[in-house]
């Protein structure tokens, strides 16, 4: 991991754009409490679909006006035109936005058009095309390899085809085995990938939910952790408990590890994250 140690530590939070009054109410209140931890950017997930779309550009702005960090808007080629991409990039631009997080995106329910692009590599150079430097780009990576790749080689040249056409760093799924964010690492040092890759760090809270997200973007619950989380059963303070000392452990091994900092998918919360941060004792 020695690509990984040169590059400076970094720490950023990821929200979903709410959906009701009350959601967004709640989302500046989380937000506002982790722009104290003095984090290098916050990230906004960006849906298919016009409403979600918009929904995702207010956030970004009044997060940036709002609270002075930079914010980074994802931005998703599935369901989406080049004409659509191009006004969203040169809005964002306008607005003072520098960081994008570019990705392919998961198809929407219902019917959409598949979009102009069918890879984030085509997002990504279409984005440097369009606008040059101007945007710092994060794309996603996949220690436990993209549940669609058909081998790990394949999902890890694909890999390297976002960076050559153009990606600064990358953002990890999350996961909670520590080697297999270390091994892949090493295979994208062999292939000659020098960027940091940042780790994604998803706060255990709530097993049922965890197991459906993790089902449904194909990041492994190792059995063993199936398990205890199961034996929690209503036990709610004790499972969240157990999560935060097996999150909070994980982290401590990816950055003693080398890891360029961390990426928590806070799930608009602030409190699991918090706990995590302060168990790590991170000085900024």
């Amino acid at each position: 991991m020695q690509s990984q140690k040169k590059h400076p530590r970094t720490f950023s939070f990821e929200f979903f754009p709410p959906k009701t009054a009350e959601g967004a109410v709640k989302l500046r209140s989380v937000r506002d409490t982790l722009a104290k931890l003095k984090p290098l950017y916050f990230s906004v997930t960006f849906g298919a679909g016009g409403s979600t779309r918009d929904h995702t550009y207010d956030t970004v702005v009044e997060i940036q006006r709002d609270t002075g960090v930079d914010a980074a808007p994802h931005l998703s080629c599935v369901a989406s035109t080049r004409e659509e991409l191009r006004s969203l990039l040169h809005a964002y631009k306008a607005r003072g936005i520098h960081r994008i997080v570019a990705l392919r995106g998961d198809a929407p329910s219902g019917t959409y058009a598949p979009g102009e692009f069918r890879y984030a590599d085509e997002l990504v150079a279409f984005i440097r095309t369009e606008t040059g430097n101007h945007f710092h780009i994060e794309v996603a990576a996949y220690p436990e390899f993209h549940p669609q790749a058909p081998s790990a080689r394949a999902d890890l040249l694909n890999f390297k085809r976002k960076v050559e056409a153009g990606a600064n760093s990358a953002l990890t799924q999350y996961f909670y085995n520590a080697d297999a964010y270390f091994h892949f690492i090493e295979s994208c040092e062999k292939l000659g990938l020098d960027l940091p890759i940042v780790p994604g760090i998803m706060p255990i809270t709530n097993y049922t939910q965890l197991a459906r997200f993790s089902d449904m973007c194909g990041a492994e619950l190792p059995r063993w952790l199936r398990k205890r989380l199961e034996d929690f059963g209503d036990d709610l303070e004790s499972l969240r408990a157990f999560g935060l000392d097996v999150t909070s452990e994980l982290c401590e091994t990816l950055l003693d590890g080398g890891a360029p900092g961390l990426h928590f998918y806070t799930m608009n919360q602030a409190g699991s994250t918090l706990a995590v941060w302060n168990n790590l004792k991170i000085n900024i």
